[in-house]
């Protein structure tokens, strides 16, 4: 075998539109050194039979929490309950397990699904676990019920606002118990989270992921642990640090930006999100955590230490105070350096016309979840209880902001919302408001490419000659067209979030020429 040995994938289904009748690549180095139909192919040292299935660029999730990931994967999974009482029986059983001093996590629990939609109370839930600490963030988790033992535990966050007698608790309050909660994973669970989830990514054609970390939601040595596991036999993660004028500390953690969850505001499920007009369903407009002095500083901040800044904004009065912030600094260091950066703004939930409008005054790249469409959008649900139907039919403008020229990168959230890349760009050309809709093409793209080139890898995300051989494999159950699988019914009555077109399934993902998930292996 040769020093550099190659690798040739024969007889696939390429999505290459530079080349649409490819049939097969040459890997060698990491790279793609030959592109074309197979017939033609140079001989190689390794040559992989496609059998027909499908190759495309790799997915790149734009948002995950990969810690949350893999405790959620793999401890207490609340995302299926759907009543106070459902809560506290799989808190129960999941206890049962565990010795006495351990502290529960669960995560998933989404009251606005259930017909009742109250929690139970703290102690409650300190029943239901046997008095041991008990933490259960909401889907959002930027909130969380908690047991009595745990706010024993936590007698600052009483004072702290956002604090509720009820055991559930918002905004400082909510940080406060998180912390200690979080305490309470040993070093050895944070890297058997990290790889569970990274394991699982890759399972599902992502290679790559932007871990979106920082003070209030992580730790230093979390972070860093994470990103020291970065493309070794896992996909890559490209770390964000969210602490407001970090961008020296960001650096020096290894993290390419220094963005991410820095708060502008809180979520619309735990109706913290800073919207302009009131919640429907409750009193006041939310919380904005920044001023936009605030802003232009981070950003000036970032610029001189020659960092990407971000921020986390989802209502509609935090982006206009972060867009504000933009102008801010744009005023300092001139329009041209700040669209450079391409700095972000993550979710971007509710975001009208003028809003937009500065999106692309000044390159912000929008870092989205199409799953929140998928999952809180349309008549009858959250989105609808917290803003009414009209709002919330403007909810999550993508097709709006893809029509304009805004760069998109498509994530998760996870584990707000599942890993689930296929999923995500279904529901981008199948959102709740038809105006809103993308072309599986456009939405695919925002999945793959525009991860990349929001960290400056402009060349990657492709399959092309030359480029990194970062791709997956997959079977396609309901064909493909134009190189791209059909995700949708032909009939569009059925289309949408209960479309039974089956998915595309993962056989193999590779990473800069490395599988680093292949189906059937251990």
């Amino acid at each position: 075998m040769t020093k550099n040995p190659s690798t040739l994938y024969r007889a696939g289904v390429l999505h290459c539109p530079a080349d649409p009748s490819a049939t097969a690549l040459l890997v060698r180095d990491g790279r793609i050194v030959w592109l074309g139909a197979g017939a033609d192919a140079p001989a190689a040292d390794r040559v992989v039979d496609l059998g027909g299935a499908l190759v495309t660029p790799a997915f790149v999730d734009a948002h995950v929490h990969v810690s949350d990931t893999g405790l959620a994967l793999s401890g207490l999974d609340l995302s299926g309950v759907r009543s106070a009482g459902a809560l506290l029986a799989a808190v129960a059983a999941f206890a049962a397990g565990l010795p006495a001093d351990a502290v529960v996590l669960g995560h998933g629990w989404d009251e606005s699904t259930w017909s009742v939609p109250v929690p139970p109370g703290a102690a409650e839930v300190d029943r239901a676990a046997g008095g041991r600490r008990v933490y259960l963030s909401q889907a959002s988790i930027h909130s969380a019920v908690v047991s009595s033992a745990l706010l024993a535990a936590c007698p600052e966050a009483v004072a702290a606002p956002g604090y509720d007698a009820s055991g559930w608790l918002r905004r400082a309050a909510h940080h406060v118990v998180r912390a200690v909660a979080r305490a309470s994973v040993t070093r050895a669970q944070r890297v058997a989270a990290h790889r569970v989830a990274l394991r699982h990514a890759a399972s599902l054609g992502i290679a790559a992921v932007h871990e979106c970390g920082g003070p209030e939601i992580s730790d230093e040595e979390d972070f860093t642990g994470l990103l020291s596991l970065s493309g070794v036999g896992v996909p890559e993660v490209y770390g964000y640090w969210g602490e407001l004028g970090g961008a020296a500390r960001a650096r020096e953690l290894g993290a390419v930006g220094a963005g991410g969850d820095l708060f502008a505001d809180g979520a619309l499920g735990s109706r913290t999100a800073h919207v302009s007009a009131a919640y429907v369903d409750g009193q006041g407009c939310g919380h904005g955590y920044l001023t936009a002095e605030q802003v232009r500083d981070h950003l000036l901040d970032c610029a001189a230490h020659g960092m990407q800044g971000g921020f986390h904004a989802i209502g509609d009065a935090a982006i206009s105070t972060v867009l504000a912030g933009f102008a801010g600094a744009a005023e300092k260091v001139g329009t041209e350096r700040v669209r450079a950066a391409r700095h972000r703004i993550e979710h971007a939930e509710i975001v009208d016309r003028r809003l937009i409008a500065g999106f692309v005054e000044f390159g912000v790249v929008a870092s989205m979840q199409p799953a929140f469409d998928r999952l809180w959008g349309g008549a009858g649900r959250m989105y609808e209880a917290r803003l009414g139907l009209a709002r919330s039919l403007a909810s999550n403008p993508m097709g709006a902001m893809h029509g304009v020229g805004v760069a998109l990168a498509f994530g998760s959230d996870s584990p707000v919302t599942p890993l689930d890349p296929w999923g995500s760009v279904r529901a981008a050309v199948a959102h709740h408001n038809p105006v809103q809709r993308m072309s599986v093409r456009a939405a695919f793209a925002a999945h793959t490419r525009g991860g990349w080139r929001a960290v400056h890898r402009d060349s990657e995300g492709v399959l092309a000659l030359g480029a990194p051989a970062t791709f997956a494999v997959w079977s396609s159950p309901a064909g493909v067209q134009r190189g791209l699988p059909v995700l949708a019914a032909e009939d569009p009555q059925v289309r949408g979030v209960r479309d039974p077109t089956p998915l595309p399934e993962c056989r193999a993902t590779v990473l800069r020429g490395e599988v680093i998930y292949e189906e059937g292996a251990s």
